[in-house]
């Protein structure tokens, strides 16, 4: 009875085991059901989240939204488009988000990348110095806006160094007064704060370089330069595209150095997006106009992203190639 039992059992494992079968119906639908499961959570989140928001905000960008009673909403079709097309505030404010950007960007990769190729070999004073120049990135957005409102303030730090302790001034410049010199202000904070994420980012890539193809290249007669060019670069191209996608994405969406340092003045000349956004929504209530600023902003980010991971793809294919 035993041996029969054992050979039964034998016989339902090599039937399982054995290459040309498959499993029934019931086992393989189990199989299958098991990794949308275990996505469930994460859809739902994104879902409630993101997708939903989006699809509420672009139904309210159609609507003269009533806040206070949804029901009592009138439907305006593309008129809140139409009107923020001819706006002559939304386009400045989006140039001021657009400077931001450009003047944000590539200084965090350039800057960022140095310093990740500094600190890439070891050596007693490497942690201390990653902690040093990441310490920017966890640091509070709020914190740090007020900090830099504070020092280019008319009686602040810089003017005090400047005017009283150098004399390289006649008199105090007031920084947060003029659209140029508050931009700067604001696009040097941005620069100084994301620096050690670029720097972290590219840390990380550089350990995956191939000392290999680094010790041919040198062995070829390839210099330094030349096998940061040739090697290098290309090895961390796909950290590149990640850091320049996110970068482009945070700096469109500036918002809280806009609103704690100049509040967007002087006269909302340093009005973004975001900033201006805000005040439609909770200033004036109108958050059909609002989202419709917001519905904008979004496909603006979309179509630089995808261009961005085009171009940088494509960059990456010519030089493999």
């Amino acid at each position: 009875m035993a041996l029969t039992t054992t050979v039964g059992r034998a016989a339902e494992i090599d039937s399982v085991a054995r290459p040309g079968r498959t499993p029934s119906p019931r086992r393989r639908r189990k199989l299958s059901a098991t990794p949308y499961l275990f996505l469930l959570p994460g859809v739902v989140i994104f879902v409630v989240a993101i997708i939903w928001p989006a699809v509420s905000a672009f139904q309210m960008s159609l609507y003269r939204w009533n806040v206070f009673n949804a029901q009592l909403s009138q439907w305006s079709g593309i008129q809140n488009y139409l009107t923020a097309f001819g706006d002559p505030h939304f386009w400045q404010s989006l140039a001021n988000s657009g400077i931001y950007m450009v003047a944000t960007v590539i200084p965090q990769m350039v800057i960022g990348l140095v310093i990740a190729l500094l600190l890439r070999k070891k050596s007693p004073v490497q942690p201390l110095f990653r902690v040093l120049f990441y310490l920017p990135v966890v640091t509070s957005w709020v914190v740090v806006s007020l900090l830099f409102k504070f020092l280019f303030d008319d009686s602040g730090l810089v003017n005090f160094t400047l005017h009283d302790f150098l004399h390289l001034e006649s008199s105090n410049v007031s920084w947060l007064a003029d659209r140029w010199s508050a931009l700067a202000v604001i696009c040097l904070l941005g620069i100084w704060k994301g620096i050690g994420w670029s720097m972290m980012i590219y840390l990380a890539a550089l350990q995956g370089v191939p000392e290999s193809l680094e010790e041919a290249a040198k062995i070829d007669g390839a210099n330094r330069w030349q096998r940061f060019r040739a090697v290098t670069i290309p090895a961390i191209n796909p950290a590149t595209v990640f850091i320049s996608v996110m970068l482009v994405i945070g700096g469109l969406n500036v918002f809280t150095a806009v609103k704690l340092i100049t509040d967007g003045g002087p006269i909302g000349a340093t009005d973004t997006v975001l900033t201006y956004m805000y005040i439609q929504a909770f200033s004036f209530t109108d958050f059909g106009y609002a989202s419709t600023l917001a519905v904008i902003l979004a496909v603006v980010v979309f179509i630089l992203a995808l261009l961005q991971l085009r171009i940088l793809r494509s960059n990456d294919g010519e030089e493999l190639s």
